[in-house]
């Protein structure tokens, strides 16, 4: 391995920079830093080792096995990878609560008016694309059980070798949320695993929820990603997922969707 020093993410919030097997994360919200290695500590999933914390860095060790997926790329993790996931998943939302707060539906909600109100101002998306997956976003932002919830449960968060899950990466977000929002995280731009995920979950599980926090996600992410140079449009990435959502709606009535 190499000894020089990789930049795996900048930005004006956080970096993240490796060397060799350790992780070097800075980032200026010193209370989200003490979130995540909290969580590190709290969770009862594989994470990464904290070899030290000194505000405002964090340094972990590297985990094994390979990323779950990307977003806007095919995954090459198998059935059993992403149920390994599931049932990791279900782990964590069995969990006793972590002594932080997270955020409940009225702060979620007014989150998804924010972004919604700047797409739409902006040009950003198309009205009815925003509209109906606001409508389908809307359906979720209701009260919940909180579980220990991770917040952004990527598939790039999640680390497996040979249908286990090696690792769990990325807690800065964790706190009591809505444990159905992980599972949508996980499986956005994946829909085809989400069977997959399920299984490994366990029963229980309010499928078209799920789709509704898609839609939830999808909405709030495209400004972060457009000011922060990422692509939104990626085959695949969230543009994709707010069309699926248009596409669904209209299938009744052939036509009535422009």
């Amino acid at each position: 391995m190499s000894n020089g020093i990789e930049i795996v993410v900048a930005h004006h919030e956080r970096a993240t920079l490796r060397v060799g097997d350790l992780f070097l994360k800075v980032d200026t919200d010193r209370e989200r830093a003490g979130v995540e290695a909290g969580a590190l500590v709290l969770a009862p999933v594989p994470t990464p080792r904290v070899v030290w914390h000194e505000p405002p860095v964090l340094a972990v060790a590297a985990v094994p096995g390979v990323a779950l997926g990307n977003y806007g790329e095919p995954s090459a993790g198998s059935a059993a990878d992403w149920a390994a996931a599931g049932a990791a998943v279900r782990r964590l939302h069995e969990a006793p609560l972590p002594p932080w707060p997270g955020r409940g539906p009225e702060e979620l909600a007014a989150r998804l008016e924010e972004e919604c109100a700047w797409l739409l101002a902006n040009g950003v998306l198309p009205a009815d694309l925003v509209t109906v997956n606001r409508r389908a976003a809307e359906t979720v932002l209701r009260p919940w059980t909180p579980v220990f919830a991770h917040g952004d449960l990527q598939p790039a968060h999640v680390f497996v070798d040979g249908g286990e899950v090696t690792g769990v990466i990325d807690w800065s977000e964790a706190g009591r949320g809505p444990g159905l929002y992980d599972l949508a995280v996980l499986t956005l731009g994946h829909p085809e695993h989400l069977g997959d995920v399920l299984a490994g979950y366990g029963a229980g599980v309010d499928v078209e929820a799920v789709r509704g926090w898609w839609s939830y996600r999808a909405l709030i992410a495209v400004r972060w990603l457009v000011e922060h140079g990422y692509d939104p449009a990626a085959p695949g990435c969230e543009l994709d997922v707010l069309r699926a959502r248009l596409t669904r709606s209209c299938r009744p009535a052939p036509g009535s969707c422009g």
